[in-house]
């Protein structure tokens, strides 16, 4: 971790498996598109597949039936320290984000848009009428929620390698690949090891700062329970690994969708050169319904349980099964999203289920509400956006992960 080459943020893939991986990706709509129609809980041998908008809502808001797999890998992450993320709805569990709640506030929220737009308005300014759509939204989010945090890049190393590596290892690495489990047995350490001196640091020289790190150490400070140095730092690693990685997946699939669709795009230019802040929110929402962060997310099943009881689809599923939440297929579902395949940013909140529902929908959900549509904002100004000639101008993906998409833009 400490070469002067610094490691590329996502792990490097052979042209064959990249290209074998682009092409199951785009191939996932269409085979959730048959399962809805002929198969809408489909089984393969202990994996289930939930596909419709009711059926996912069902497993999402059922905790103790479906409950999250993620301990098995967060305590490699986290050193075995427990963190809700990890945690069905005990007084553990609601301990531990009641604490986040008291450090993440509502209050927060317009300050972390402007820093997303003044961060993207920068880089854009300075870019030359040419950027890389990727890592212009991973520097934006890393800087922002950096500073937010009170976590900046450790010495000689860089926290968008270590974030997303550890990001891969927690939710996209269902093979259990060995070098990179090698890697995080590496990183994880190492990040412990980096936010414990930033705590050390930040105890015996306050800054008067106001971020997330200074509000737990004033917490500790006044005795409150839930704030011990091992605490924070645990939470600040589940923050980081949980959510500056999915910004920069999301939020170039977005405006590949948005380039693809002109007249889509043209609303979303106006509503930022408007600073109409709640249509380009509600555009950039509608744009990411279309390639969300993921196709689904993997519950297991606690119990014998029954799904979508009453109906003809009724299908009891084991308890150690595994269940796939596929939400990328519930926002596409005709039967609760009037004509899907229409682009309409004026659909209805509850037909969105980008950040989950129910126990364990994502923590960050305000804070990408508040910041994600505002990355865009400065290049959706820029006059003549359109994506740069050849292979370039298209979104490559490596894995699950956006890898690149150039845009280019006038300068004047």
């Amino acid at each position: 971790m400490n070469g002067a080459v610094p490691a590329p943020v996502l792990r490097p893939t052979g042209p064959f498996r990249k290209w074998l991986g682009q092409r199951v990706m785009a191939l996932i709509p269409f085979g959730f598109a048959v399962l809805r129609r002929f198969r809408p809980i489909f089984r393969k041998g202990t994996t289930y597949v939930v596909t419709l908008h009711d059926d996912v809502r069902e497993v999402f808001g059922n905790d103790p039936a479906f409950g999250v797999p993620y301990w098995d890998k967060l305590k490699v992450i986290t050193g075995s320290e427990p963190f809700f993320l990890g945690m069905g709805n005990t007084p553990a569990y609601r301990a531990g984000l009641g604490s986040m709640l008291r450090v993440v506030r509502p209050d927060d929220l317009p300050g972390l848009g402007e820093r997303a737009e003044s961060l993207a308005a920068e880089i854009v300014s300075a870019s030359g009428g040419e950027v890389e759509v990727v890592q212009l939204i991973r520097d934006v989010t890393f800087r922002m929620l950096g500073d937010y945090l009170g976590v900046p890049d450790p010495p000689g190393a860089s926290l968008q390698v270590w974030a997303t590596r550890l990001f891969e290892f927690q939710f996209a690495d269902p093979g259990n690949d060995e070098a990179l489990r090698a890697e995080v047995d590496v990183i994880a350490p190492a990040l412990h090891a980096h936010i414990d001196r930033e705590i050390a640091r930040r105890k015996s020289a306050p800054e008067g700062k106001d971020d997330v790190l200074a509000r737990c150490l004033a917490l500790q400070a006044a005795g409150e329970p839930g704030f011990t140095d091992i605490e924070i730092r645990t939470a600040l690693v589940c923050m980081i690994v949980g959510g500056p990685p999915q910004p920069p997946m999301v939020v170039p699939q977005a405006l590949e969708q948005l380039l693809r669709r002109p007249d889509a795009l043209r609303a979303a230019q106006t509503a930022a050169r408007t600073l109409d802040d709640a249509l380009l929110h509600d555009i950039v929402l509608e744009a990411m319904r279309f390639d969300p962060l993921a196709p689904g997310l993997p519950r297991k099943v606690l119990k014998d349980t029954v799904v979508a009881r009453g109906t003809r689809r009724e299908r009891t599923v084991p308890k150690d099964a595994t269940i796939l939440v596929a939400f990328a297929s519930a926002m596409m579902d005709a039967r609760r999203l009037p004509d899907p395949k229409r682009f309409d940013p004026k659909r209805r909140p509850h037909e969105y289920i980008h950040f989950g529902h129910g126990l364990h929908q994502c923590f960050g959900r305000h804070i990408n509400h508040a910041a994600l549509h505002r990355m865009l904002g400065p290049l959706l100004r820029r006059p003549g956006l359109a994506r740069a000639p050849g292979k370039r101008g298209r979104l490559v993906k490596n894995g699950p992960f956006a890898e690149s998409l150039w845009v280019r833009y006038g300068t004047g």
